[in-house]
């Protein structure tokens, strides 16, 4: 394999790639290299891993057709490493040379690796608002859970077809959030499909990063009984669904809420975020703030028996009985920063019932969190 090319093009498809055995690098051999394929002037690169695959196409000037295996790390830090300008790469079956300017890497091809290809079914393509599927994303993914060895099935997002479109739902069992996307007819009634939260991420990545290139940017989404494909220009992502029960959620939503707070979005964020600076060198990583709510606000406060104790109090309309509830205060950022409206409504019926927090004029997301008992 013989071609060259300029470095950013190569660096951003060897990083895109490269997510994949930086999220996962204890899932083998494979899973930390990626494969270089050319055809003719078209290179691709590709990362895996036995349960995501990341394809990037770009075009090069091909010289030599052909496929090597590199380490993934290395190879991303060896391209970073050059000024902007020409690369130019030669490989066989035992080492690939890397050459720009005056730097010259010989690097040696691992050794019993292979990169994982998924065999997915034909399936009836379907073309999603890119932009609007990101912002659902960035809404949901963050309540998934983080640690597939308890409940692999909670880190996934239940995409599930509704009445007007699909429901994006994610929940860790501490916290639980929904987005409808109206019109996004992506799936067939009464259909469900469970997709990995990790690849949804790359996804909003992805989107994200072609949106500041094309504000109009599609994604094509296709799927099988075992494994799901998302398309973003030149990106091909591959990941295999989930099993398992997902919880009923609809059991978790109270009809109603006898308590609501009315609040500026931004004003709550930036009090919570500075209340729980005193959580910083605090050994129990659970310290809770505690919210008093009261007819004309609310106070925050953040105790710590290491550093000490941090009191802010927000302005906003509260109706209901006054009453304390405390709230892991990272989950509790995470559900004021995803909502898209100015005005932040956090519904509550006491300290220990789940508390809704919404955007003012805004029916088609919510962010449920349970509160944190304290003694």
């Amino acid at each position: 394999m013989k071609f060259r090319t300029e470095r950013d093009g190569l660096l951003e498809a060897l990083v895109t790639a490269g997510r994949v055995s930086a999220a996962r690098v204890g899932a083998g051999l494979g899973a930390q290299n990626v494969r270089l394929t050319l055809r003719g002037d078209q290179l691709e690169v590709v990362g895996s891993d036995p349960d995501l695959v990341i394809e990037v196409a770009c075009v090069v000037n091909g010289e030599q057709d052909g496929a090597v295996l590199m380490p993934s790390r290395l190879a991303t830090d060896i391209i970073r490493s050059f000024d902007p300008g020409i690369v130019s790469v030669e490989a066989n079956d035992q080492e690939a040379r890397v050459i720009s300017g005056r730097a010259e890497f010989v690097v040696r091809t691992p050794i019993g690796a292979e990169i994982t290809r998924l065999a997915v079914a034909e399936s009836k393509k379907i073309t999603l608002p890119a932009a609007l599927f990101a912002e659902g994303l960035q809404q949901v993914v963050r309540a998934a859970l983080n640690d597939d060895t308890r409940a692999p099935q909670l880190t996934g997002v239940l995409m599930i077809a509704v009445d007007n479109g699909i429901r994006l739902v994610a929940t860790d069992s501490y916290r639980l959030a929904f987005r409808d996307l109206k019109g996004v007819n992506a799936l067939e009634p009464g259909s469900e499909v469970l997709v990995p939260a990790r690849a949804l991420a790359e996804i909003q990545r992805l989107i994200g990063a072609e949106g500041e290139k094309e504000h109009d940017a599609k994604l094509v989404f296709c799927h099988t009984e075992l494994d799901a494909v998302f398309e973003v220009h030149d990106v091909c992502l591959t990941t295999r669904l989930l099993k398992g029960p997902f919880p009923d959620y609809q059991r978790l939503l109270p009809p109603s809420y006898p308590n609501m707070f009315r609040v500026g979005r931004e004003e709550l964020a930036a009090a919570i975020r500075r209340v729980r600076l005193m959580m910083r060198d605090a050994k129990e990583a659970a310290t809770p703030v505690r919210v008093s709510f009261e007819a004309d606000g609310a106070g925050l406060t953040v105790l710590t028996a290491e550093s000490g104790r941090a009191d802010e109090r927000v302005d906003g309309q509260f109706s209901g009985e006054e009453l304390v509830v405390a709230f892991n205060p990272n989950y509790l950022l995470d559900g004021v920063e995803a909502i898209r409206a100015e005005i932040v409504i956090l519904e509550v019926i006491d300290s220990s019932k789940p508390a809704t927090i919404r955007g003012e004029g805004e029916d088609d997301y919510r962010y449920l969190l349970m509160p944190v008992r304290v003694s």
